[in-house]
Parts: C-alpha cells; sequence; structure tokens
C-alpha cells in the first residue's frame, strides 16, 4: 500500500497527510478498525474523548505491534471538560484509555462560545505540552476570532485547526487565513455527510475519468489543497481505496472545477461553532 505523505507544523514535528478518523465508530468495533487501518498502512489515527471510543483505539494500537514513534496519534478536549481542572482530568483519562504515555496531537474539539472557556483550556494545552506530555497542539472548529484571541493572549498559535471541509463547503476563508498563520488545516467529513457531493456529475466525471471513486477524488482534492484529511470507514476495502487516494493526481483543471462546487454556508452540513456547545460532535 502507499505511504502518505507528511506535513511540517509550524512547531517542526510532522503528521502523516492522509489519516484514520474513528467518528462515530463504537468503541466495541474501534479496536478491530484501528487495527485493520494500521495493518493497511495508515500511521495517523483520530479519535476523541467525545467519541467514547478511546479505549478499543487503544487496543486497536496495542495490538498492532508497531513501534510507538510509528504511529501519530490525535485526540480532543470535549466542551464538558473544558477549564483547567477538567481538561487535567479529562487528559489523564484519555491517556489511562489510549495506553500511551505521550500524546502526538491534543486538540479543543469546540470553542464553546457559550461557556468561556476556550482560552482557559488552551492555556493548559501550552502547559502540558511544556511538560513534555504532549508533542504538539492545536484546535477543532475555531473560528477565525477565536484563533486571534488565542495569539492575542498567549503568544501560541495551533499547529492545526481542524473544521468541516469538503467540496460544497470548503472554507476557503479559514484556509487562506490558516496559511498566512502558518496552521495546517484539516478537514473533518471530507467526504461530505450525505450532501450530494458522492453523486455530484463534476465529481463523478473526474472519476471516471481516472478510473478511481468519487471518494479517492474528494480526497486527492483535500490533499491537492495542501489539507490533512482524516476518512473514516470500517470496511477493509474503502479503508484501502481511500489510502490509495495519496496516488490519484487531479489536473489543475479538475481542482478548480471541484473548487467550484463550494456554496458557501449553504454547504455546511455539521454543527456551527457559533453555537455549538454541547456534548457531541465531529
Amino acid at each position: 500500500m502507499p505511504t502518505s505523505p507528511r506535513l511540517t507544523f509550524h512547531d517542526g514535528r510532522t503528521i502523516p497527510q492522509l489519516g484514520y478518523g474513528v467518528w462515530q465508530v463504537e468503541n466495541e468495533v474501534a479496536a478491530d478498525a484501528v487495527a485493520e487501518a494500521l495493518e493497511i498502512g495508515y500511521r495517523h489515527v483520530d479519535t476523541a474523548r467525545g467519541y467514547n471510543n478511546e479505549a478499543g483505539v487503544g487496543q486497536g494500537i496495542a495490538r498492532s505491534g508497531l513501534a510507538r514513534d510509528e504511529i501519530f496519534v490525535t485526540s480532543k478536549v470535549p466542551n464538558q471538560d473544558q477549564g483547567r481542572d477538567a481538561t487535567l482530568r479529562s487528559f489523564d483519562a484519555t491517556m489511562e484509555d489510549l495506553g500511551l504515555d505521550e500524546l502526538d496531537l491534543y486538540l479543543i474539539h469546540w470553542p464553546a462560545p457559550e461557556k468561556g472557556l476556550a482560552l482557559e483550556t488552551w492555556k493548559t494545552l501550552v502547559e502540558l505540552k511544556e511538560q513534555g506530555r504532549i508533542r504538539s497542539i492545536g484546535t477543532s472548529n475555531f473560528r477565525i476570532q477565536d484563533l486571534e484571541l488565542l495569539e492575542a493572549e498567549t503568544g501560541v498559535l495551533p499547529v492545526l485547526n481542524q473544521i468541516e471541509l469538503h467540496p460544497y463547503f470548503s472554507q476557503p476563508e479559514h484556509r487562506e487565513f490558516h496559511a498566512f498563520k502558518g496552521i495546517l488545516t484539516e478537514s473533518w467529513s471530507p467526504l461530505g455527510q450525505g450532501g450530494g457531493e458522492l453523486e455530484d456529475p463534476a465529481i463523478t466525471a473526474i472519476a471516471d475519468a481516472h478510473g478511481t471513486t468519487s471518494a479517492q477524488v474528494m480526497l486527492a482534492w483535500n490533499l491537492a489543497l495542501g489539507n490533512v484529511v482524516i476518512p473514516k470507514s470500517v470496511t477493509p476495502e474503502r479503508m484501502v481505496q481511500n489510502l490509495a487516494a495519496v496516488e490519484l493526481e487531479l489536473s489543475a483543471d479538475e481542482i478548480a472545477s471541484i473548487n467550484g462546487l463550494h456554496k458557501g454556508e449553504a454547504g455546511r452540513q455539521g454543527k456551527h461553532p457559533d453555537e455549538f456547545s454541547g456534548h457531541q460532535g465531529a
């Protein structure tokens, strides 16, 4: 199987550009799914405390037999655990469930503006990184104003911001801001959430031209934009197909055609970070 290219964070560390996401993978299934993904050739696993599957993910990592430094592992602080003390407790629980001594990347899952604890939580992540317990720190679903606040108050920018991103909602403003600040963009729900992209004529035409699937085209487009991307599947055949997207090269015209599918806010299919402060999320 192909090997994912790696992208470099502004802190000097690197991340496999195409990883394996486990949102909505049940804990009892996660061990087998993660072990299978690592056997296929994935080296980047993205989980979260809020997914309730970190124990299964940890079992799958242990079962793989791979050396620790061969696997890049991301997890996230859930909304209900924001604030210094709660974040520290949540992090300890995450590490116990994953069975790890050090985490590659830890994200704040949502800015949760109603709670007003994102900055305190970020300072706690900075503290954990300084202690050597986390290698890199970042954010998920943070708006541009949230990122500006973190920088203004701490001088520390996330290495990565994970946001909803797919052809119907390609977030050009976010990507431009991230690039300006040296923050990597990571796409969640890169294949959409049943919004129709997989059947879109522009995408199926490109897939037919290359003899590939629509999913592979959408992943290859993400990779061409320079995004980190974390597709989820528990089907081994689709896991293999998704990873093979690293070998699919799209032309500039094909990329432009997919860029043209952006619908602005009307294309959003997940929760809006202005409003979401609940217990679940991508």
